[in-house]
């Protein structure tokens, strides 16, 4: 199908049409995507206020390894319902043009890049959520991929799982990767004036003991 071809609003129709939104994993791929960030940023806020993890865990660094596993392990889980999704929907005709499935794979790889070199940098409590257990970075990392985008991660992931749907003309992965990145957008809302106002805490500790 060439571009010359397209009736955008009609194929845009029939792409949310193509969306089985009652097939089973393309629910619970949803569930999974809403549900992660809520999860970890109760559990997270909950930690900072009452330690309860770092007490079962005797330690923050082990309470972060806990929570870092079991973020991971969800991660885990909503990729495979998501990929189970994709199977059970059908392609879109909107998505078969042929510069979709390249443009997938793009996203895709990049999307990894940003994933990998943003875990890289960060370790694992940065990654996941140190700074609610008191751990802190010595300083605010500004090397690749951070000098892209300020949340490499999230942005990472949203891409990926978008290269995917691209890549597999399946809207149903478009709508779940825009409502990831939504998802991420409203996490941020929380997370990121937390990390402020705990670095700035610091900021403030250190001038006092420097005074």
């Amino acid at each position: 199908m060439g571009i010359e071809d397209w009736n955008l609003n009609e194929l845009l129709k029939q792409a949310v049409t193509d969306i089985d939104s009652d097939q089973q994993h393309f629910r619970l791929a949803l569930f999974f995507i809403v549900f992660n960030p809520v999860f970890w940023n109760i559990v997270a806020y909950a930690e900072y206020r009452t330690h309860f993890l770092t007490k079962i865990a005797g330690g923050a660094h082990r309470g972060c390894y806990i929570l870092a596993a079991v973020i991971f392990s969800l991660g885990v889980v909503r990729d495979y319902f998501f990929n189970r999704a994709l199977d059970n929907q059908v392609p879109s005709q909107f998505l078969e043009w042929e510069y979709f499935r390249p443009l997938g794979s793009v996203f895709f790889g990049f999307g990894q890049l940003l994933v990998v070199t943003s875990m890289w940098q960060l370790g694992i409590t940065g990654t996941y959520l140190g700074d609610y257990f008191g751990i802190l970075m010595d300083e605010k990392v500004v090397a690749f991929p951070f000098n892209v985008c300020n949340n490499p991660m999230y942005v990472g992931s949203a891409l990926s799982f978008l290269g995917v749907a691209l890549y597999r003309a399946r809207a149903a992965g478009v709508f779940l990767a825009l409502l990831m990145n939504t998802m991420y957008s409203i996490a941020l809302k929380f997370e990121e004036p937390f990390t402020a106002m705990v670095y700035g805490k610091r900021a403030e500790e250190k001038t006092k003991k420097s005074s």
